[in-house]
């Protein structure tokens, strides 16, 4: 069987599954990019943030370290924009192909009851659909859990490596 006929067994839901994993792909990829420059030009934006505190003229370093920390987490939070998005696959990627498999369970037991056990082909279709959602739901939820978590990771990294940027900047090399 090839991968077109696994598709087409899996009917509608299949459909949904690879809309899902598509998007999801595409937005992780941009994540990824997208952490990866940001992380590259730290320093122009530990340039920004202390910008602000000069202007403002605030010279206790410890008013300076609290506020920094409230600007990094704002300056960061747009960097989480559609990893929700991302999240929300991974969670409900399970559940679509659990919905595949009770809709094909369904299909084959339908088909039992209008033509009996006689020919096993007449049940194959929804036991194949069956199996083939379930197993799409699954592939597509695992990609999508292993990628937001590592995203999660890759912007915990960027985050500490600003802050250390900012600590250095405020304390010296030392800190």
């Amino acid at each position: 069987m090839s991968l077109m006929e696994y598709i087409r067994a899996g009917g509608v839901i299949m459909e949904i599954l690879i809309a899902m994993n598509t998007v999801g792909i595409a937005l992780m990829l941009y994540k990824a990019l997208q952490y990866w420059l940001y992380d590259r030009k730290r320093v122009a934006h530990a340039d920004e943030i202390m910008a602000n505190f000069s202007a403002a003229g605030i010279h206790d370093k410890e008013t300076i370290l609290v506020l920094v920390k409230e600007l990094l987490q704002t300056h960061l939070r747009p960097l989480e924009r559609g990893m929700p998005t991302v999240k929300i696959i991974a969670s409900t990627a399970t559940l679509f192909g659990l919905l595949g498999t009770v809709v094909g369970v369904l299909m084959a037991f339908e088909s039992i009851s209008r033509v009996g056990m006689g020919d096993p082909s007449v049940f194959a279709k929804g036991v194949s659909m069956a199996l083939v959602t379930t197993v799409g739901g699954l592939v597509v939820a695992i990609i999508h859990t292993v990628g937001y978590n590592y995203l999660i990771a890759y912007l915990d990294d960027v985050e500490a490596h600003l802050e250390a940027e900012l600590l250095k900047r405020l304390y010296g090399s030392g800190a």
